[in-house]
């Protein structure tokens, strides 16, 4: 019989955990800060006690995974209605099933004899340098399809972008324009346009005394290459027009000149 080590099994699935969040959050590119995913992650490390009980009927330990992967993705990223509770949940899931198949690949040739799986949960005696390449592959594999499903589909529409900041909101009309991809080099996350009349705080910025929270990263225009400020708001939420759907969204904002509106990337519209 395996021996399994509860410190051993709860550090595993917090680490592995981490990165599902954060991979699920890289599929649908919603915000989800580091203390958020640590603590949801952390919850649902819990779950794999679970690994420790008889084993429980399969509709029975099905019931439990599902209730545990909409809590964790509720804990990570925070209830913001039905549809987008189930689309975090799915991509969620989608890690899950693609790290299992990562596992799955290496398990005969470097994990055999060293897994124990019960109640839909698994304990892995592991190498930490396994534990490591297996994630790191699995990120590459995720953000490589991520990145040819962001090349199709572009959705334009009737929008409106809500951008919280320092304890106001900023209400803007919103242009859906796949002429704008720049990306924030530091967070990798795409880069929302704006005039910066609409920051009355970031007027007369200069690029060599910058405010806490604000960088420069290199963009080019019609009139040519410069530097554009960008800071990370509180939170960014996308509201179609016509639905009244409202998407929370992993970006940072731009100040240049955008005509009154925010503009960007329609990438941020799917899923």
């Amino acid at each position: 019989m395996q021996t399994i080590y509860i410190d051993i099994l709860i550090v595993l699935n917090i680490y592995v955990n981490f990165f599902l969040l954060r991979t699920a959050a890289g599929l649908t590119h919603s915000p989800l800060k580091n203390l958020r995913c640590a603590a949801a992650s952390f919850y649902g490390s819990l779950y794999s006690l679970l690994i420790l009980a008889p084993e429980l009927p399969p509709v029975i330990a099905v019931i439990i995974r599902l209730f545990a992967a909409f809590t964790i993705t509720a804990a990570a990223f925070g209830f913001h209605g039905r549809q987008r509770l189930i689309i975090n949940t799915g991509a969620f899931f989608a890690a899950n099933f693609i790290l299992a198949g990562l596992m799955y690949a290496v398990y005969p040739t470097l994990l055999a004899g060293r897994v124990h799986f019960n109640n839909s949960y698994f304990y892995i005696d592991f190498s930490l340098m396994i534990l490591v390449v297996t994630t790191v592959a699995l990120y590459a594999v995720v953000y490589a399809a991520r990145y040819f499903l962001d090349r199709f589909s572009p959705q334009t529409g009737s929008y409106r972008v809500l951008i919280h900041y320092k304890n106001r909101v900023v209400d803007l009309a919103g242009l859906a324009d796949t002429g704008n991809s720049l990306v924030d080099f530091f967070s990798g996350a795409p880069v929302i346009v704006c005039d910066s009349e609409n920051f009355p705080e970031m007027a007369d910025l200069v690029p060599d005394k910058l405010p806490r929270g604000v960088r420069v990263i290199p963009c080019r225009t019609v009139s040519g290459a410069g530097l554009m400020p960008v800071f990370k708001p509180d939170e960014v939420l996308i509201i179609n027009g016509v639905s009244g759907q409202r998407k929370p969204v992993d970006a940072v904002i731009g100040l240049g000149s955008s005509s009154g509106k925010a503009v960007f990337n329609p990438v941020l519209l799917k899923y």
